[in-house]
């Protein structure tokens, strides 16, 4: 009998987009055992990309962020447990403790764990009712409560997270104040023209962006809000409302515990499995191999949790397919969409192809060796079908052939198929393979 097939039992630890579609995929795939999701938050699983776009601006609603509606569980017998942490790992007995001291035990168990916003480390942050950070549904619906007509929003931290939250309330007429402790935005992920893009859009929608802007103090009063940002050039930036935006720690403490190995995130293998390969983990908490270098890296996308679950699904059901996704990502601030795909390094060589200075659609390629590795597509979504295949296929264009808009990209290399990953991700986000779902 075929492992998909026997009454086997998988448990589920996170009810993020990682969790939700590995039980899917477990389905999907023909999985007939119990499967159990467990996660301490008290809704259905749902879609975090949303809360710093749709859901600050009342565009989405908790309903609608939910991944599948409760039918869709019920249907295909996937038991949710809500409200409820996972304490401890029991690797000898196969059964994991949960914080309301019940004990649930498994053959596969899955951590889709997720992470924690980064924390500053300094009491008056740690006090301040009106100091948040964006993660969980409960974040921001306390951080949209700040949000008022002139009211001071200054966020600490130039990546997605604070630039998509400084759009939206930058329309919502707030006075917001950016502070980013490096030389430009996003400068982990992208280049400098992709930086210097943001810093000029953000501006000319009133944002007032500060870089090399380094935090010294706080000024608070006396009932523990922060009023006032001191940096360390002796400027002060008044706030109503603070947010912290600088980076995400993975939720690897519970795997450390059971002593599986963690460096900054849980390390799994190509088929997302850890050194106990009845444990798996997935999503924004696993550290996985890079399958061109072999190297680990952690990723933090929609995407890659969705690979992810398919990967551990084929696992478990005994027809295992290694990861092999070509990573992308997306990000939408004001009228502009950023698509990127394949990982970029500082160290490659950078192609611009169109006006980033002067427009809000181009495109910048990243050429390694000679090859397309990865491209940042501003606003162009035919550019962006063309750019994954170049990306996949490791192209190699001379780069004033690339940076040329006279020459269409698929006359350089037209690509086989066109590229619905969005569409298709969008789609799997709000429904996946289970009957009953919207």
């Amino acid at each position: 009998m075929e492992t998909g097939m026997t009454m086997e039992r998988v448990v589920i630890v996170g009810g993020g987009q990682a969790g939700s579609e590995a039980a899917a995929s477990l389905r999907g795939h023909g999985f007939a055992g119990s499967i159990t999701i467990v996660q301490d938050e008290t809704s259905l699983p749902y879609q975090r990309p949303p809360l710093s776009k749709g859901f600050l601006k009342g565009e989405v609603n908790a309903e609608r962020l939910c991944l599948r509606p409760n039918i869709a569980y019920q249907e295909n017998r996937i038991e949710v447990v809500t409200g409820v942490a996972v304490a401890a790992i029991d690797r000898a007995g196969n059964t994991v403790l949960l914080s309301d001291k019940r004990c649930i035990t498994f053959d596969h168990l899955i951590l889709a764990t997720g992470g924690t916003p980064r924390k500053l480390e300094h009491p008056a942050v740690s006090k301040a009712p009106n100091v948040h950070c964006l993660r969980t549904i409960d974040d921001a619906g306390r951080l949209k409560r700040e949000f008022g007509y002139r009211r001071r929003l200054v966020i600490i931290g130039g990546g997605y997270i604070g630039l998509e939250v400084a759009a939206v309330a930058a329309r919502a007429g707030m006075e917001v104040t950016v502070l980013e402790a490096s030389s430009r935005l996003l400068s982990r992920v992208t280049s400098e023209p992709v930086s210097a893009f943001y810093a000029r859009v953000h501006r000319e929608e009133g944002v007032d962006v500060k870089l090399g802007a380094a935090v010294a103090d706080y000024v608070t009063t006396v009932d523990g809000r922060i009023s006032a940002i001191r940096l360390r050039n002796g400027e002060e930036i008044a706030s109503d409302a603070v947010l912290i935006g600088i980076g995400l720690v993975p939720n690897d403490k519970l795997a450390m515990a059971a002593d599986l190995r963690v460096s900054d995130g849980i390390v799994v293998d190509d088929l997302c499995r850890t050194a106990d390969h009845a444990i798996f983990a997935i999503g924004d908490c696993s550290r996985h191999p890079d399958p061109e270098t072999a190297k680990l890296r952690r990723i933090e996308s929609v995407p890659n949790a969705i690979e992810h679950a398919r990967i551990v699904a084929s696992v478990i059901t005994g027809r295992p397919q290694p990861y092999e996704a070509t990573p992308w990502f997306w990000s939408d601030q004001y009228d502009v969409k950023l698509k990127t795909v394949g990982l970029m390094q500082p160290t490659d060589q950078h192609v611009v192809r169109g006006n980033p200075d002067k427009e809000r659609s181009f495109s910048v390629f990243y050429l390694r060796d000679g090859a397309i590795v990865a491209a940042d597509v501003v606003s162009n979504v035919r550019d962006f079908a063309a750019a994954r295949s170049l990306v996949q296929r490791r192209a190699r264009i001379a780069p004033d052939q690339l940076a040329n808009e006279a020459i269409s990209l698929k006359e350089l290399f037209a690509p086989d198929d066109v590229f619905a990953g969005e569409k298709n991700v969008r789609s799997q986000m709000r429904q996946g393979p289970l009957r009953g779902s919207r």
